[in-house]
């Protein structure tokens, strides 16, 4: 099932080039897993009306599913968190905060960059979601500063590793995306930029992601 927010992301995507499909000669994604599917969220900085478009239907999500007045500022993970975490502050009226990978090694060795209090309740955004590992470095990172964090928000979220919802709500915090891979294969396939034998890879993979990575030379999860 698709929503309306996500079929404009997945269009949107589409549009400005951000998706790629290559069934046949698969990418291999940080975690090592392989994938007929790729995308590439950065490339929106250079679209400013279709990056004002996901900026609102961001807002509109915290809007519905989070609240008015239940988020204190808007912190972006490094790096590619960062510009979302920039526009979504400035619709909201919040500030803004970013989060390093780790401390940066020098001056005050500081991991979270702005003005942070304790108790802020930050809503943390990225670009992606695969398997929602490495948005506990950052949930850790403003913990520890005493901040609270119960949400985070990502244009897209890959929606085929159930891990990517479960490790985020054991540490107490929910998952929010615009699009997943379903919405970007269900506009595909309408608009017919993938053939039938790419629709039915794409497919195969979204429905056994791990076993289309092993059968394709890819690793699978531990």
């Amino acid at each position: 099932m698709t929503s309306s927010f996500g079929r404009t992301t997945a269009n949107i995507l589409m549009e400005i080039g951000a998706v790629h499909f290559r069934p046949h000669d698969p990418f291999i994604l940080t975690s090592g897993r392989a994938s007929p599917v790729y995308i590439d969220c950065r490339k929106i900085i250079s679209f400013p009306r279709a990056r004002r478009r996901i900026i609102e239907m961001m807002a509109a999500m915290v809007e519905d599913q989070i609240g008015f007045e239940s988020i204190d500022a808007v912190a972006g993970g490094e790096t590619a968190g960062i510009p979302y975490a920039a526009w979504l502050s400035e619709r909201l009226s919040l500030p803004m905060l970013y989060i390093r990978k780790k401390p940066k090694g020098f001056g005050r060795n500081a991991q979270i960059e702005g003005e942070m209090q304790a108790g802020c309740r930050c809503l943390l955004v990225e670009d992606l979601a695969t398997d929602g590992g490495s948005k506990l470095n950052f949930i850790e990172a403003i913990r520890k500063a005493e901040g609270k964090v119960a949400d985070t928000m990502v244009v897209f979220h890959y929606g085929i590793f159930p891990q990517s919802v479960s490790s985020l709500a054991a540490v107490g915090v929910r998952l929010h995306g615009l699009a997943t891979w379903w919405d970007v294969l269900a506009a595909a396939e309408e608009s017919k930029r993938l053939d039938v034998a790419g629709i039915k890879a794409v497919r195969s993979f979204l429905d056994d992601p791990e076993g289309w990575s092993k059968s394709h030379g890819g690793k699978v999860a531990e």
